[in-house]
């Protein structure tokens, strides 16, 4: 997608509260189907998920601020990328539309484990997803969609590691899951991510 393309995604709506997502079991196994508005209600109706994490040549990774219209977690930093599959679309397909949708980016996104959490924002309102996680690596610079993004910015695993220690309130409580398992359970493969390409 080129840079003119990339400018016209900046304001595009694309969530909708009635879109329907996909209610599965503990197994993820498909049971159902219910609007986005009504699977974040109350406690959260399980659905499923995914998150994103892109890094760039020098292994640093993409964070993203949700937009302050966020219903849930607003202006929280969170991993590069993170949404739902939409009734009839499989978690490959959702996570390519969605990283160009908000950031007008592409990458081949490496499928790496799959986890139930239930996260809950306030009275009105919570997670409850089974969340694929993916890696992904991209040159190009982000184009935020200002409805979904409002601000992102690179980082690399030293200085996020610091900052997740000093100030974990800033960021979304799936991201912290996330990078904690992916740093415990995943060295080998996270580290083939954070190093920097050779020249």
């Amino acid at each position: 997608m080129g840079n003119t393309a990339n400018a016209a995604l900046r304001n595009e709506v694309v969530s909708f509260p009635d879109e329907d997502l996909i209610l599965v079991d503990d197994n993820d196994r498909t049971i159902g189907h219910l609007d986005k508005a009504a699977c974040h209600r109350d406690q959260g109706t399980l659905h499923r998920a995914f998150s994103l994490f892109v890094f760039n040549p020098q292994g640093e990774l993409l964070l993203q601020q949700r937009s302050a219209d966020k219903p849930l977690w607003p202006m929280y930093w969170s991993n590069s990328c993170c949404s739902h599959p939409r009734r009839g679309e499989s978690v490959d397909y959702a996570v390519s539309r969605r990283l160009e949708q908000e950031l007008g980016m592409r990458t081949e996104a490496e499928f790496v484990y799959k986890f139930q959490y239930h996260a809950q924002f306030d009275e009105t309102g919570a997670e409850r997803e089974l969340c694929w996680v993916y890696l992904g690596r991209c040159a190009a610079q982000p184009q935020p969609n200002q409805t979904e993004v409002a601000a992102c910015r690179f980082i690399n695993t030293t200085d996020l590691d610091r900052e997740l220690g000093e100030h974990p309130e800033r960021f979304t409580p799936w991201f912290k899951m996330e990078w904690t398992r992916l740093n415990s359970d995943y060295q080998d493969l996270l580290r083939r991510y954070t190093q920097p390409d050779q020249a």
